[in-house]
């Protein structure tokens, strides 16, 4: 039966390999270590907190061990993880702790001011401290653990239905929903991105992306225990640290959003770090500028481009090394046993090169979302598949394009405009360092775009200038009407512009000129 303690597996196939590095503290633990901790992590839930299978406890930290704890504890207990953005209010995360109805919570010092709030906004009334107590009843993580001895450990595998964590999604477009990640989820993703990506045991992974988020857990780390490699963890992301680090571990393998990579690429270690033993790095969350494909590339190094979503687990599709660059742009081919496939308004699959919408069927799908049966029901059609609101072509090699966001699209003199076909265009201008494009209203033509641009160090935005660098490379209906120069963009914790914002503030820019 498949399940989700991928790590238990993975422990008792080779407990003596190295498992983590823990950058912050330089603590490194084996398999058998970080195994035994998640045990005593679930012993602590079920036993001195008093929860059961299906109960939530959440997780209010930064990327640490015992962060990883929790989440490899959450696949031997059955108990349900909820990870807690550690970018939100105490505001925002009531209204999470209130729809999954938290039983208890975990947290570090760092988030210990949130915790007083939400302590006296919600109705939790288990906390335990990851470091100092919040408040005097509060138990202390350490001692806990360190009382509760693995080898008492009976284990019983969760049936593979069972929820796994709950991830709420970012909100961009509504309230935050929370996703259920089932046990078969997990194990699925894992294996399946092993075979598609080609990981193997002696890869070793810089792991700087939050925890709290489905990237953070699933893209590399469920993976790299999977196979066996080693996980990398950073507190946080830091340039200069990085690269350093990657250098220092011999890392192989990398995950981060285009934000990321264009940051490590800016820095002055780029030039000369040792990427000797890097395979290859991989970008998802957002579309991958293709220019940032190149300029790895002349370090010698491959970027992939890839594709997902919590929904549907954060690897979706696979990539060559060779095809990483010969087919820039393109998220690649579907994993195995996935089922995708772009289709029009009415359901239809559309044959290559025309845009629709990216549907998915396979095990690698979530079970919907919790207390949310009609938002269940809309995400889904007739015959199982999950519908992405993402548009999307694919070549005659099969190989799938991100054209956009569904919402994002805009209709300019009766023609469809896809944001991110722009935008994409704009990141190739030398002196710009970010892009975002939005449709606007416009008496003649319906709509027109309007870029908001962040200009490069040193450099000065022209706007007749960008104009006529969009209008030599795309059809004249997408050029942007306007240019709108901004310090930076407003952006989720993974990348992705926060294209509400953005109409907010061009409606500003509308009311003032007015």
């Amino acid at each position: 039966m498949i399940h989700g303690d991928v790590l238990g597996e993975r422990a008792r196939l080779t407990p003596a390999a190295p498992a983590l590095v823990e950058v912050a503290t330089g603590r490194r633990f084996t398999y058998r270590e970080l195994d035994q901790r998640a045990v005593a992590c679930a012993r602590l839930w079920l036993e001195r907190l008093g929860l059961s299978p299906g109960d939530r406890v959440g997780v209010l930290s930064g990327n640490r061990v015992e962060f990883l704890d929790a989440f490899f504890a959450a696949g031997k207990s059955g108990v349900i993880l909820v990870p807690l953005s550690t970018r939100a209010t105490a505001h925002e995360l009531a209204g999470i702790v209130a729809d999954c109805g938290l039983a208890a919570c975990l947290y570090d010092g760092e988030h210990s001011g949130v915790v007083a709030e939400l302590r006296r906004m919600t109705s939790v009334s288990r906390w335990v401290a990851f470091d100092a107590p919040q408040t005097a009843g509060d138990l202390r993580y350490a001692e806990l653990i360190g009382e509760l001895s693995p080898s008492e450990w009976r284990r019983n595998p969760c049936d593979p239905e069972s929820p796994y964590c709950l991830l709420y999604t970012s909100g961009t477009t509504g309230k935050p929903k929370g996703v259920i990640i089932p046990h078969r989820m997990v194990a699925w993703n894992g294996l399946d991105t092993v075979i598609g990506w080609q990981l193997r045991a002696d890869d070793v992974s810089s792991i700087f992306t939050p925890l709290y988020h489905a990237g953070g857990l699933g893209a590399f780390l469920v993976p790299i225990v999977t196979i066996g490699g080693t996980l990398v963890l950073h507190a946080r992301f830091d340039v200069s640290e990085v690269w350093r680090t990657i250098e220092r571990e011999r890392c192989t393998v990398v995950l981060g959003v285009p934000t990321i990579w264009k940051l490590l690429a800016d820095a002055p270690e780029f030039a000369t770090a040792d990427l000797s033993a890097v395979r290859w790095f991989a970008s998802g969350g957002a579309p991958l500028p293709k220019h940032l494909v190149e300029v790895y590339a002349e370090r010698g190094v491959v970027l992939r481009q890839g594709y997902g979503l919590t929904e549907v687990g954060v690897n979706c599709f696979a990539m060559t090394d060779e095809n990483a660059r010969l087919k820039a742009g393109s998220i690649g081919t579907p994993m195995m046993f996935t089922e995708a496939r772009v289709v029009d308004a009415d359901n239809r699959p559309l044959p290559s090169g025309e845009v629709g919408e990216l549907v998915f069927r396979g095990p690698h799908v979530s079970a919907g979302y919790w207390n949310n049966p009609q938002a269940t029901a809309a995400s889904r059609d007739a015959d199982g598949w999950f519908h992405t609101g993402d548009m999307a072509r694919f070549d005659e090699d099969g190989y799938f394009a991100i054209a956009g966001r569904g919402k994002d699209m805009f209709i300019s003199g009766g023609v469809n405009v896809y944001p991110a076909e722009v935008e994409n265009e704009l990141l190739q201008h030398a002196g710009l360092a970010d892009a975002a494009v939005i449709g606007v209203p416009d008496e003649t033509w319906g709509e027109v775009g309007v870029a908001f641009v962040v200009a490069a160090e040193g450099a000065t935005v022209d706007a007749t200038e960008l104009s006529g660098f969009v209008a030599a490379r795309l059809a004249k209906y997408k050029v942007p009407r306007r240019f709108v120069t901004v310090d930076a963009l407003p952006r989720t914790p993974y990348g992705k512009v926060i294209k509400a914002e953005l109409a907010e503030r061009w409606q500003e820019l509308v009311e003032a000129d007015e």
